[in-house]
């Protein structure tokens, strides 16, 4: 992402904790049976075995963890004075990127889920800006409060 003459970052918005808390507790909703049948083959196993079996399980855990959460805190949507750029990391190697012009912006989209969105830990949905080139819209799903992201694109949206 470069920055064009005279543009500046006003705010930079991350995925929304929570989304991500639920995507680990998956992950280790997952691991979970493999402890278990380690544990219920410890006695047919030497204490070595068990370690390396428990250790390996744990290894394939942290490094599942952290490759889920360095593509989750990477995707960013940065909205500067000219324009909107969202960076969606799809892989450690690969990311897509769109931007918008603020001037572009025909309609924004929100959408939370219910009463409960009204408090911190559930403030997040799905974050969608359309242009008047129909070819670009910016899909930012788990965004943090959108209500929020909204007016204040529409506060800073020259009129």
């Amino acid at each position: 992402m470069d920055l064009r003459k005279d543009e500046q970052i006003m705010k930079v918005y991350h995925h929304h904790p929570t989304p991500f808390v639920f995507k680990i507790m998956w992950i280790i909703v997952g691991i979970l049976p493999f402890f278990f049948l380690i544990y219920l083959a410890k006695n047919s196993l030497s204490l070595f075995g068990f370690i390396i079996a428990n250790a390996g399980f744990f290894l394939i855990f942290a490094f599942m963890s952290a490759y889920k959460a360095i593509i989750y805190w990477s995707d960013k949507l940065v909205v500067t004075n000219e324009r909107i750029i969202y960076i969606n990391w799809t892989g450690l190697t690969s990311r897509k990127e769109c931007e918008a012009f603020l001037s572009d912006i025909e309609e924004i989209q929100t959408r939370e889920k219910g009463f409960i969105s009204k408090f911190y830990i559930f403030d997040y949905g799905q974050f969608r800006l359309e242009t008047a080139a129909s070819s670009v819209s910016i899909d930012y799903n788990e965004a943090p409060d959108p209500e929020g992201i909204r007016k204040f694109i529409y506060h800073i949206k020259p009129q």
